[in-house]
């Protein structure tokens, strides 16, 4: 394959991100999916002189606990967000002649993806289409033909806040695959064929949170997913007195890219010296009981791994049983844990779950934390539904105040995963 870009490179949960698309504004302003499909089905038409025949919509994810611990054989609780990446496809008019173009929309910036060259033999496209490119390896490797199109798509999904735009700019290509060939994939192998993706043609070594979270997201409910054994446990997410409100920070600190590497490395070399082979069989008396074999960010990390573990199985039995006071102090005990054990908060990060825990009960706030990879990015903050407007405006004005930067806001509840729109 090759790939022609003109536009910046979008990495999700490296550290590193950078935009294909940019959201600021808060809650009320966003488009809706309608909305949002039908915008993007104009620019096509404008574009291409067509129609589309084909539109599809991939969201992002918010994990509502359960941190660094899918790729540690853990479990962890996400939920579909409202927010969506939206593609609108067709063919051109000599599809024997031409290459597929992608277009973002928002950074208006296109490349070309020929899918006659050997699928993976080059997976140098740069920027966003790395991950485009890589689903197109994936999708064709069983031998699956892949059509030539127009290609026109852009997100609401906010960027570099851990909320999976890349996953969900993924999975969006798989689905519209699919349509235009009409193939239905295996859920599992079409979340497995987009995390590959991005381990191969991003270098992001994700677990399958990600992916699964946009392919399998189901309105209604978060869903209990074992990282070990990929099963997935629906859990209804009953009250409708209650919702999540998403802050960006909008801080995105620079380090030097091997943050999360390490992380995994020393968790991976904390599991050989506890001499177990998952974290499932580990105990917080096996990691104190090993603790002089350890260096201090191996226990550190081992602390975090096995306590958070516990904390989202025991976070899905609150929430089916409704027991939101015990959900929400799992919450602040995992933000906790991610900032002192595992070291991927920071000063803006612990200063959102510090204003929201200082709020409480009594401004509505059940419990907040950190989500995604860290050192800048989101919180996630469980709230009374009709306490969330307020809850916005005094987050902005106390974070600004002590920040000088805007955080932005919203809100959502579980939202549908992958699928296909209609045209008209």
């Amino acid at each position: 394959m090759a790939g022609i870009l003109e536009g910046q490179k979008l990495r999700e949960s490296t550290g590193n991100e950078k935009p294909f698309m940019t959201t600021t504004e808060n809650d009320t302003a966003t488009e809706t999916l309608s909305e949002l499909a039908a915008r993007v089905s104009e620019t096509h038409k404008k574009r291409y002189g067509r129609s589309p025949e084909f539109i599809v919509a991939a969201p992002g994810r918010v994990n509502l606990i359960g941190e660094h611990i899918d790729y540690n054989d853990g479990f962890v609780l996400p939920m579909a967000i409202e927010r969506y990446v939206v593609m609108a496809g067709s063919r051109p008019d000599d599809a024997d002649e031409a290459q597929s173009q992608y277009h973002s929309i928002s950074m208006d910036s296109s490349a070309l993806l020929t899918s006659t060259d050997s699928p993976g033999s080059n997976p140098s496209a740069p920027g966003w289409a790395c991950y485009v490119q890589g689903v197109l390896a994936g999708f064709q490797k069983p031998g699956r033909e892949t059509p030539v199109l127009n290609v026109s798509f852009d997100s609401t999904v906010p960027l570099g806040g851990g909320l999976s735009s890349s996953a969900a700019l993924e999975v969006a290509t798989a689905t519209l695959l699919e349509a235009a060939t009409s193939t239905t994939l295996d859920m599992r192998e079409k979340a497995l064929i987009c995390q590959k993706a991005e381990h191969d043609y991003a270098g992001v070594p994700c677990g399958i949170m990600d992916q699964f979270s946009s392919v399998f997201g189901k309105s209604g409910e978060l869903m209990l997913l074992d990282c070990r054994s990929q099963e997935i446990t629906a859990v209804p997410f009953g009250s409708d007195d209650i919702t999540l409100l998403i802050t960006n920070s909008n801080v995105k600190h620079e380090l030097n890219g091997g943050e999360y590497a390490e992380r995994r490395s020393q968790c991976d070399s904390a599991l050989k010296k506890i001499g177990k082979s998952t974290w499932r069989d580990i105990s917080i008396d096996d990691v104190e009981a090993a603790r002089d074999q350890l260096s201090e960010p191996e226990y550190k990390r081992a602390r975090h791994v096995v306590g958070e573990i516990e904390r989202t199985t025991q976070a899905a039995d609150a929430i089916s049983a409704g027991r939101w006071e015990e959900v929400g102090e799992l919450m602040y005990a995992s933000h906790d844990s991610l900032s002192d054990d595992f070291e991927v908060s920071c000063d803006e990060l612990d200063l959102l779950v510090d204003l929201a825990r200082g709020i409480n009960s009594e401004g509505g706030v059940i419990g907040s934390r950190m989500t995604g990879g860290g050192f800048g990015g989101c919180t996630v903050t469980l709230v009374k539904k009709d306490s969330a407007p307020a809850l916005i405006d005094a987050l902005i004005t106390r974070y600004k105040a002590e920040t000088g930067v805007e955080p932005s806001c919203f809100t959502s509840r579980p939202a549908l995963g992958a699928h296909i729109l209609p045209t008209s």
